[in-house]
């Protein structure tokens, strides 16, 4: 009997569970996942996706100019998740193709159809590119290439044509104020483990507007027939800010690459990664800048782009001594940020603030889009009716080359009686003076007036005022000269001051740290580490780099050990941008140990 009630149970429990999955069970979806990066004469995979069904009759589509291999592997995944009580499953099955590329181009994979229970499911049209296979130049038989191992091996120079970085310009000539994106690029026929700046590119005659971005070696491009890994190691919006020729001075930065050594281990060889040092030093990029044309119109502030203007008066009735505003708005596309405000041409009977100005700008694509909100605050002093005058906002088209007004609306309006805050203060204030002015009365009689005399030379406290006044004229000419010779030893200031400086960064890095922001985390413990070398060993921070700062950690007395630490830790920070996030142990860890290298660098007695 108690067998019987136990498999009863058994079979209820089940029926529960699986009334639960079929509950829960997904919605059906069929996909395509595309190939990402493919190039010419490569093999590549075409994957279709089937979430949530047992799917029938899939047949692979032709591809033009891609050779059909092989074809369908397939591999299947299920997941079960119970939470709040409620259970769910998925289960996956992928139908994997393999092609190979015959031929460069732009490719469209055609809907794929499979039959779920009797219905249709059909994937979506999807476009790829393949890329042209390198180029061989003539006579050059031992090629680099980027997707074959074989050919980045220790025995091969690493030329300026297999690891660059490239300054470009989205236009070749443009107006003063216009926005020109920069980019700065990254490429490479070999994998990077480290990546460090050593002078960065100088924008001098241009205004930056830094995009936010995160680099990563994860897209292939042709360039000048031959094919590289490349990672935007910045983007921003420059603005020119005079006329002529301008120029973007080249940057420089140590990378290490990982080329390949064959190793024999008796019967059968392997290969394994070593690493590499170099330096690059990026193009320098130059662009023609014109005048914006003459003459220009009365109004014009500077505004170049797109824009337009709404001005708004806030309130219907208006009092004197009673505060009102009037909201002008300027919204558009170009050199937002630094448009000039506008000035209103408000009575003289009216007391005007200082204007509150508000932009909200932000890179859009190749410009930087927003708005710019200007509230001016005025009191009108005299009751009667007025007019806020029209105002004339000129920008410049680079477009149309043509300057551009826009008009608002003037505002006539009627100023009433309002409720004075001044009169009583006033009153009382004249009173006050007009007491203070009259004659007082005249005492008469006599007051049995004394007349004494006492020398101050033989008091006591006469003669130590001058002691103590010596004394500190002393003290401050001392003071003064230990300041002065403390101006002149500047190595000794930045000494000083390096590691309070620090400390202080590295309590914004541990802030950064707390509030799990990763990327500002490592960005201040690279700016801590940097500033802190500079100023400790006493090297201009253009000619910080890894050789320079091991050899001065050397002459400075720092410990072998000490040394590669500081030296991780630059190398990590640097990397950081190119590799997954780290966990919450690797971050701590990484904050720990260069605190821990700056106390040791404090407790090192110099030579």
């Amino acid at each position: 009997m108690v067998a019987r009630i136990n498999s009863m149970r058994r079979f209820f429990s089940f029926i529960a569970i699986l009334f639960i999955c079929i509950a829960t069970w997904g919605e059906t979806s069929f996909t395509v996942i595309p190939p990402r990066q493919v190039i010419e004469g490569n093999k590549f995979n075409v994957t279709f996706r089937l979430k949530d069904g047992d799917g029938k009759g899939l047949k692979a589509p032709e591809i033009d100019g891609c050779t059909l291999l092989y074809g369908p592997s397939t591999s299947t995944m299920q997941s079960y998740q119970m939470m709040n009580g409620q259970t769910t499953s998925s289960t996956t099955i992928d139908y994997s193709y393999i092609y190979r590329a015959d031929k460069a181009g732009t490719y469209t994979i055609a809907p794929a159809t499979i039959n779920v229970n009797g219905k249709s499911y059909t994937t979506k049209e999807t476009k790829f590119t393949v890329l042209p296979a390198d180029k061989v130049a003539q006579g050059n038989q031992s090629n680099v290439r980027v997707d074959d191992y074989s050919t980045q091996s220790t025995d091969k120079q690493v030329s300026d044509n297999d690891v660059f970085v490239r300054i470009i310009l989205s236009k070749a000539k443009a107006y003063e104020q216009e926005a020109i994106e920069c980019t700065i690029k990254l490429y490479t026929k070999y994998s990077i483990s480290s990546f460090m700046p050593t002078t960065q590119p100088s924008f001098d005659g241009f205004l930056i507007e830094e995009m936010d971005l995160k680099s990563s070696l994860n897209q292939i491009e042709n360039y000048k027939g031959q094919n590289y890994m490349t990672a935007i190691l910045k983007k921003c919006i420059i603005f020119p800010q005079k006329s002529g020729k301008l120029t973007i001075n080249s940057g420089k930065y140590d990378i290490t690459v990982v080329q390949y050594e064959r190793v024999n281990l008796g019967f059968f060889s392997d290969t394994r990664p070593v690493e590499k040092k170099i330096r690059v030093s990026s193009n320098s990029a130059s662009i023609n800048i014109d005048p914006l044309p003459l003459p220009q119109p009365e109004g014009f502030s500077g505004a170049v782009g797109k824009f337009s203007i709404d001005s708004k008066l806030q309130g219907t009735s208006f009092r004197t001594n009673e505060a009102s505003s009037l909201i002008y708005t300027i919204k558009g596309t170009g050199n937002i940020k630094y448009i000039r405000e506008p000035i209103i041409d408000f009575p003289t009977e009216f007391e005007q603030y200082t204007p509150k100005n508000e932009i909200k700008a932000a890179v859009s694509g190749n410009n930087v889009t927003g708005s710019m909100t200007i509230e001016y605050t005025f009191v009108p002093q005299s009751v009667g009716k007025f007019t806020i005058g029209t105002d004339k906002f000129v920008y410049f088209d680079p477009t149309s080359k043509k300057y551009i007004t826009l008009s608002t609306p003037k505002y006539d309006i009627n100023v009433t009686k309002g409720v004075s805050t001044h009169t009583s203060t006033t009153v009382n204030q004249k009173d006050i003076a007009t007491k203070n002015t009259d004659i007082l009365h005249i005492k008469l009689g006599d007051k049995n007036l004394q007349k004494t005399h006492s020398f101050y030379s033989f008091c006591l406290w006469y003669w130590s005022l001058y002691i103590i006044g010596i004394i500190l004229l002393i003290a401050i000419i001392y003071l003064n000269i230990k300041h002065i010779k403390a101006i002149k030893d500047v190595k000794g200031t930045r000494l000083a001051k390096a590691n309070k400086i620090a400390k202080k960064r590295l309590k914004q890095a541990k802030a950064h740290m707390d509030l799990h922001e990763t990327d500002k985390f490592y960005e201040e413990i690279l700016r801590a580490t940097w500033g802190y070398l500079s100023d400790k060993l006493s090297i201009p921070a253009s000619q910080l780099n890894r050789d320079n700062i091991s050899s001065e950690l050397t002459t400075y007395g720092a410990s072998e050990k000490l040394i590669r630490d500081i030296i991780e830790v630059l190398d990590e920070c640097e990397m950081a941008r190119y590799t997954p996030t780290k966990t919450e142990e690797q971050i701590e860890n990484l904050y720990n140990k260069i605190s821990y290298s700056m106390n040791e660098m404090e407790n090192i007695k110099t030579k």
